[in-house]
């Protein structure tokens, strides 16, 4: 059995589950920047492709394996995948539904804390001999605590109940919108009340995404939506950058509708230098946060969804159907 793993070789051997070793795979490994195309290429008897989601997977790379069976992503994403293309040619496309959803849910409440708290600024303070000038400036702000502010969770899946689990222990007012509204009981479970989106915006202090990127929620945040948001909130974003329009986005935090933004995955990635959410007015740059795509990524999360994916590629092998299929086969 022949797998195309698109990530770096040290990850998948510090990773990879005991049992894997039963799967006698060869394995093929195409690192970011390089042509999957081409490998797919050169490797036409590939049954499997292990991906980094932010690799992307066309009809033009599949058409070049004949012999695939399975495309299965590292982590929860797979918008770069052509789901269709896979499912006219029989193959599965799986992720990791959950395994990272403990790791992105702290990492959420981290940026929200880093932006309410001054995170960064208070470090640079410190470091530049301003402690003094910094302290009496917060002190002088009436800068909320986090469970002085109403949260609104925009999407209700895994990651987004962790976090609500995690927040509602700070004592936060939690509210959250989906396309599919949960059963009262479990409303009640998580402490949580639901919201049209135009309300929830209006409404919360903090707004943070949680919702899978596709033809209806990509550039969900755009100027639109933007009018409706509560003067100075948070924008917090640990899913995906396509849910935002930059441009739209850059406009209300220089125009001061935005109060901040705390981002952790941006549009493109990698992401430029000279991004229209990077490359802000020094006057507008400290109330910007940022990690570089970090949520999902720690050993735990990874030690969960390599076990999956080891275990989609023995169950398909096998001939059985896969665990957490997302492109309706």
């Amino acid at each position: 059995m022949k797998i195309l793993v698109c990530g770096p070789k040290e990850r998948y051997e510090r990773y990879r589950p005991d049992f894997a070793s039963e799967l006698d795979a060869q394995l093929v490994f195409v690192p970011l920047g390089e042509s999957l195309l081409r490998a797919a290429e050169e490797n036409p008897d590939a049954q499997m492709i292990f991906a980094d989601p932010i690799f992307e997977i066309t009809q033009e790379i599949l058409e070049r394996l004949p012999q695939l069976e399975l495309i299965q992503s590292e982590g929860v994403a797979f918008h770069r995948f052509d789901l269709q293309a896979a499912r006219q040619r029989g193959v599965y496309v799986c992720n990791n539904k959950g395994c990272n959803a403990s790791s992105v849910a702290e990492h959420t409440v981290m940026l929200m804390l880093m932006s309410l708290r001054f995170g960064i600024t208070g470090d640079e303070a410190v470091r530049g001999g301003r402690q003094i000038q910094m302290k009496e400036r917060v002190m002088a702000s009436g800068a909320p605590e986090l469970a002085d502010c109403a949260v609104g969770l925009i999407g209700f899946g895994d990651i987004a109940q962790a976090a609500a689990r995690r927040l509602s222990a700070f004592g936060c007012r939690l509210f959250y919108y989906s396309l599919h509204r949960r059963a009262p009981e479990t409303e009640a479970e998580f402490k949580i009340t639901y919201l049209p989106l135009e309300e929830l915006v209006h409404t919360c202090d903090i707004v943070s995404l949680h919702c899978a990127v596709n033809d209806e929620t990509r550039n969900l945040v755009d100027e639109r939506l933007l009018r409706h948001f509560k003067p100075g909130a948070i924008l917090v974003n640990t899913a995906r950058g396509d849910l935002i329009d930059n441009a739209a986005v850059r406009t209300a935090l220089l125009e001061g509708r935005l109060g901040r933004i705390a981002m952790d995955t941006l549009s493109p990635e990698p992401t430029p230098a000279e991004h229209p959410l990077v490359d802000l007015p020094q006057e507008v740059r400290e109330r910007a946060i940022y990690s570089p795509h970090l949520g999902g990524n720690t050993g735990s999360s990874f030690r969960r969804a390599h076990t999956v994916m080891w275990n989609n590629a023995r169950l398909v092998r096998a001939g059985k159907r896969p665990d957490f299929i997302v492109n309706e086969m």
